[in-house]
This record gives structure tokens, sequence and C-alpha cells, in this order.
């Protein structure tokens, strides 16, 4: 039996346009403006594009057909193809819907729409579909931004990180300018609910930072608490854009939820593996991750479960284990002798499932190319379950 598919391999040409396109919409006329805000999306730098190659195969995934799609989505399609000066036919008058009803009722074939536009309609909405990944691109690297000068981050993806390179000021106003310039083409898509949906992510990622920042005693050791921060910080930006890729292609409520759904439980399992990595690294021993959430005070899923087992973990913790080697390794000792590590995975798998289960149930269909990208779907939830690497997750 061969190699699995590498999912991203389905979409490989779009990532590239995609990048090209990023690198070009992130220059500013302030050149180290322009410099800091391209500092992520330069070649070799840009990372594994793996949220853009979520949305593009979540498009093919659901590409089957729509009953009607809503009136704002014809009117926006319209609009953007008398622009590009191709006709757009006029809806049917009353004589002609008529006519057809009563060719359907003597069972005449009624012509199907000229293929010529459906091709145009096609090609428009996975442009816009595009568009989501590059929205998403921009404010999930806004947000790493954002999040490196708060935590004083030294590196990100192996390099210098851009507050230390360039300083947190313009940092900051980088990452500000990444979320103006992906609220243009955001606006550019003419969907209100798309629109709301993306503003939301914004919200919620600030909402993420600041419970994180803000926690009693009591929020910062339950782990309700800790996955409602996971949902804001990680999760949200994966499942609304999945949603609004839906949306964008006039999908009925249920089939937009089951898009939500992926992307949700996909964002929760990546995360606790993300947290599980923190302590072990590329290796299977304690210790040998970066401990950076622990030694910044954050209590991730592994330390919460392992405090159930051992209550007197809380008080080690609270104690501190930034520059306390001892505590640090007390710490990792009780990790170590608990179930932590092993149910932080199997509540990795059991959203990873879930994932799954939402690509199973979306509508059946008969085309390759939809079957192999929900296949491909489906083989990132196993992806993201076995990585050996911590990713780009906001900290």
């Amino acid at each position: 039996m061969g190699e699995p598919l590498d999912p991203s391999s389905l979409v490989s040409d779009e990532l590239s346009i995609i990048a090209n396109r990023l690198r070009a919409m992130v220059v500013s006329e302030v050149p180290k403006l322009s410099s800091a805000a391209e500092y992520f999306f330069k070649m070799g730098v840009e990372g594994k594009r793996f949220r853009s190659t979520v949305l593009l195969l979540m498009s093919t995934a659901l590409n089957i057909t729509v009953p009607e799609p809503p009136t704002e989505l014809q009117e926006a399609l319209s609009t953007e193809l008398r622009a590009m000066h191709i006709t757009v036919p006029e809806p049917p008058t009353e004589l002609q819907e008529a006519l057809s009803t009563e060719l359907r009722a003597r069972h005449t074939t009624v012509p199907e729409p000229p293929t010529e536009l459906q091709e145009a309609l096609s090609t428009e909405l996975r442009a816009r579909q595009q568009r989501i990944a590059e929205i998403t691109e921009m404010f999930h690297v806004a947000s790493l931004l954002h999040d490196d000068v708060l935590d004083d981050a030294d590196t990100r993806r192996g390099v210098g990180s851009v507050n230390r390179e360039m300083g947190n000021k313009l940092a900051v106003l980088a990452g500000d300018f990444l979320l103006s310039r992906a609220c243009v083409a955001l606006a550019s898509l003419r969907s209100t609910e798309v629109v709301s949906l993306m503003s939301r992510v914004v919200e919620h990622l600030v909402t993420g930072e600041t419970m994180q920042m803000t926690t009693t005693s009591d929020q910062r050791f339950s782990m309700e608490y800790y996955m409602q921060k996971t949902y804001y910080k990680t999760a949200s930006l994966i499942s609304n854009s999945c949603k609004s890729v839906a949306v964008l292609a006039g999908h009925p409520t249920e089939v937009a939820a089951l898009a939500y759904e992926y992307g949700k439980n996909l964002g929760l399992a990546f995360q606790l593996i993300d947290d599980v990595l923190d302590f072990t690294g590329t290796s299977a021993s304690l210790g040998k991750g970066s401990l950076s959430d622990i030694r910044h005070g954050i209590v991730t899923a592994p330390m919460l479960f392992a405090m159930e087992e051992f209550p007197q973990l809380r008080t080690v913790v609270e104690q501190g284990l930034d520059n306390n080697p001892a505590n640090i390794e007390l710490a990792l000792n009780y990790l170590g002798r608990s179930r932590g590590i092993r149910k932080t995975r199997e509540l990795a798998t059991k959203h990873a499932n879930l994932a799954a289960a939402a690509i199973k149930s979306l509508p059946k269909s008969e085309d390759e190319n939809v079957r192999k990208s929900r296949t491909a779907l489906i083989d990132l939830t196993q992806v993201v379950i076995t990585g050996t690497k911590k990713r780009d997750a906001p900290s």
C-alpha cells in the first residue's frame, strides 16, 4: 500500500497563488511597515499554511449542488461578473416561469443555464473562497505579531520575532495594518453574514488573550475555562472561516454548521496537541519541549489533568515556576506520574474524531475531486493528533 497523499498536495498550486497575493497585499507606502507586515509572508518563513490548506480543501469538499443560492449571493456574484463584462441573464419573467413549469409538467427537459455562465460563477466563487483563506492568514499572522509582543517572545518560525528585530511598537502597528488589510478584503466580498462571522473572530482573539491575562485563581485551574479560552484563541478562526466558505457557496444552514464543526474540533485538537508538545517537544520524554507556557504561568490541559490526580501540584504552580528550577522539576515529576499527557492526547483524539464525523455527514457526492478533498480533510485530523512539532498556535 502506497504512502498516504499529502493533503496540501491537492491545493499546492492555489497555495502558491495565495502566498504571492498575500505578499502583494501587505505592501505599504511606508517601507518599515511593509518590512514588518510582510515578515512572515516571505518565502521560507510563511509556515505550513495549514489554515489555507483546510479552507481550500473545504471549498472543494462543499462543491455540491445547492438548491438555490441566497439572493445576496446572487446579487454579489452578478455585480462582480458584470464588472468583468460577463453577461448575466436577467431573472426569469412571470411568463418564462409559467412556461418552464408547464414544460416540466410534460416531462420536457428545460435547458440548463449556459455552460459559460456556470463556469464564470464557479471561477468567481472559488476566487471569493480563496479570499477567505487570505483573510484568515492575515488575521492569524496579526495575532502572532501581537502575541509575541505580549509574551516578549524572541523567536517565531525559527527566526527572530518581529518585536525583537524591529521593536514592540512596529510589531503592534504591523499587526494592526494586517487586520486593516484583511478588513478591506472582507468588505470586498459583499456578504453581511461572512463579515459578521469573520469580525467575530477578531473579537474572540482579543477575548481569549484577555481571558489568559486576567484569570482568577479558580479560572486558571478550570478545564472548562481553559477550553473556552482555547476556542477563542485558536479554534474560532478556523471554524468561522470554514463556515464562511460554506456561506459564500450558498449552502443551507445544516451544511454550514458541519463546516463550522469540522473547523472548531480540528482547532481544539490542534491546540491540545500543541500543549502536549510544549512539554515533550519531538521526544516522548517530559521536559524536552520549550516549557514556555508553564514558565509564563499558563496552565494547560496536561497540567490540569495531572492536578485531578495530584491536587498538591496546584500549590507548586501557584508558587511560580519561572526562574524556579526546583519547582519546574517537581511539577514535571507530578505530570510524569500522572495520566495528564495521555488524557490530553485522548481529548485531542476525541475532537479529531468529531471533526472527521462532520465531514462524513456532508451530503453525498460522487464527484472524484469532492471525495478526494473530503478524504484529505479527514486525513488532516490524523496529521494534527500525530504531530511531533509545535505549530503556529497562538501561545
